[in-house]
């Protein structure tokens, strides 16, 4: 059974991204888990926590025990985790099936929600994040 490690707040992002990112490193491993989660065949385990994953570890602002990102990065990105895992009534550091998380976030997420959720993140303009919600909740029949 395989498991990967995906902070609170990347459950999100990974239904938004369009191929952005910090460096070529971090797009390729994001592209890769992203593609995973997407893929209606793939049943993987999801480890949510707050704090690095395995997306992480491919960014250029992961320092040795927090995000180098700026001076308030690291706290801001918890936060953002801590808010999602909350939202969607989860466990820290618990390890959940790929496609409940999946309909589970169909079913909790609005993509107005995101502008508590992901509030002050830097992506959140684009507009990717929300549309992949709106993609997300339709391929799931949730109505807004």
């Amino acid at each position: 059974m395989e498991i990967r490690k995906l902070r609170g707040h990347h459950l999100l992002c990974v239904h938004g991204f369009q191929g952005m990112g910090y460096s070529p490193s971090f797009v390729e491993k994001m592209s890769e888990i992203v593609e995973q989660i997407r893929d209606p065949e793939s049943d993987i385990w999801l480890e949510i926590t707050i704090g690095f994953d395995e997306v992480c570890n491919a960014c250029p602002h992961q320092g040795e025990t927090r995000c180098e990102a700026d001076e308030a990065s690291d706290m801001h990105v918890k936060q953002m985790d801590a808010r999602v895992i909350h939202h969607l009534e989860l466990e820290t550091d618990a390890t959940y099936r790929k496609r409940w998380l999946v309909r589970r976030t169909a079913n909790m997420v609005e993509p107005d929600d995101l502008e508590e959720l992901c509030a002050g993140c830097s992506w959140l303009p684009y507009g990717v994040c929300k549309e992949g919600i709106r993609k997300l909740r339709a391929v799931h029949d949730i109505l807004e």
